[in-house]
């Protein structure tokens, strides 16, 4: 697709990245077969291809409108579309671009823009979200229930094997996986520990994804930073991998490269993480797995986004599951987003459960015992209306053991 672009963007980075991804669009329209919002709204706006014109149009000087910001903000970001597409388009980087523009040229009316500047000045910062979810929970039986079902019980905090192997990897903790949910961390440290890997805990942090993808690039970049930082000396001592269980941080971390190519001092360090970068899942699927002696359970794999489309896995956790006797139920369209996407359910819920609603009926169908998946934002996300428990799929491999290690 030809492109004349705005006086604004000639000669910048922004614009010729995305010149070249829009260069590779035939707009065959296939995305749109499997892009989740259009399958419901019926607008090809919603789509893949029509928020491509429409980015399209901004990039050329058309002043963005609140309409072409609306089908924006629906978008997922889950990159179905990438999996589809025969062009080997880049819609997400493309679409990260397309906000920033449109972010830039039409400031959101207040009440949006709060609630957006109040998930970015506390979800991504351990220390505050730990303080506002042990807020909410103290407040808990007083909340109504579409609020009360999204605030987690505080768990008991399982303990993680001491450092003893010689094969040492680092594990990310993430920034509100470890409040959340701290057990899945501490399953994939036990995991590993019984293959021989020793997990090294990194400090508990945001990789930059959730900036990134409420257009505020200069904040993610600020993080990505940062967490290299903290990865550094581990990389310096040889660490063999960077280990990622929230599949939604694997794909942001991967694209470290990318998206610090033009930074002078990171570029290097950058391109190193995301190639040291790995789901568990990656792992695990090249390790001998008879030392975990498990019991297999019945279960439904919900597969998210960011593993399947994002990271180009599908499947690799749901083999592993498949090698240690697990039976996996049958899920129709797995293709499809649960409507989590990061703060997708936050900002627009009303499409999001409509999505979950269905990824709920597609998952439950086979009656499993219990729904898996890789993302603690997939897992909250369906956890609030599934009818069995759903778990991150490392920690099936440490909870239901046949004998003691």
């Amino acid at each position: 697709m030809q492109t004349q672009l705005a006086d604004f963007l000639k000669d910048t980075a922004k614009g010729r990245e995305a010149q070249n991804i829009l260069l590779n669009c035939v707009h065959c329209g296939f995305c749109n077969a499997t892009c989740p919002t259009y399958q419901l709204q019926g607008d090809e706006l919603d789509g893949p291809r029509g928020r491509i014109y429409l980015i399209k149009q901004v990039l050329e000087g058309e002043t963005a409108t609140a309409a072409s910001r609306l089908h924006l903000d629906r978008c997922l970001s889950c990159r179905a579309c990438e999996t589809t597409c025969p062009s080997g388009v880049s819609y997400g980087r493309l679409l990260d671009i397309g906000r920033e523009i449109v972010a830039e040229q039409l400031p959101r009316p207040w009440q949006p823009a709060l609630l957006r500047r109040l998930l970015l000045l506390t979800l991504p910062y351990p220390q505050r979200f730990n303080l506002l979810l042990g807020l909410l929970r103290s407040l808990r039986p007083l909340l109504p229930n579409r609020l009360r079902i999204k605030i987690p019980a505080k768990a008991k905090i399982a303990d993680r094997p001491k450092l003893r192997h010689t094969r040492r990897m680092l594990l990310l903790e993430g920034c509100v996986q470890p409040a959340l949910a701290p057990n899945i961390n501490a399953a994939a440290t036990q995991v590993l520990d019984k293959l021989g890997i020793s997990l090294i805990p990194s400090i508990a942090a945001c990789c930059g994804a959730l900036p990134q993808h409420l257009s505020e690039p200069d904040q993610a970049k600020d993080m990505m930073r940062r967490t290299i930082d903290l990865c550094w000396p581990q990389v310096e001592q040889g660490i063999e991998a960077i280990i990622s269980t929230a599949s939604g941080c694997g794909v942001h971390l991967k694209d470290y490269g990318k998206l610090l190519a033009d930074d002078p001092h990171y570029a290097e360090k950058a391109a190193k993480i995301s190639a040291l970068t790995k789901d568990i899942a990656e792992i695990l699927q090249n390790e001998d797995l008879a030392p975990l002696n498990i019991q297999p359970l019945s279960i439904a794999f919900h597969a998210p986004c960011t593993l399947q489309h994002g990271q180009q896995l599908p499947g690799v956790a749901e083999n592993i599951l498949t090698r240690l006797g697990f039976n996996l139920t049958p899920v129709a369209d797995g293709h499809l987003c649960c409507g989590s996407a990061g703060t997708y359910s936050l900002l627009q819920p009303q499409l999001a459960g409509r999505l979950r609603s269905n990824r709920i009926e597609a998952l439950q169908t086979g009656q499993p015992h219990m729904i898996a998946t890789a993302n603690i934002g997939c897992l909250l996300h369906l956890q609030e209306q599934a009818e069995v428990e759903v778990k991150h799929w490392i920690e099936l491999l440490v909870t239901n053991p046949k004998a003691s290690a």
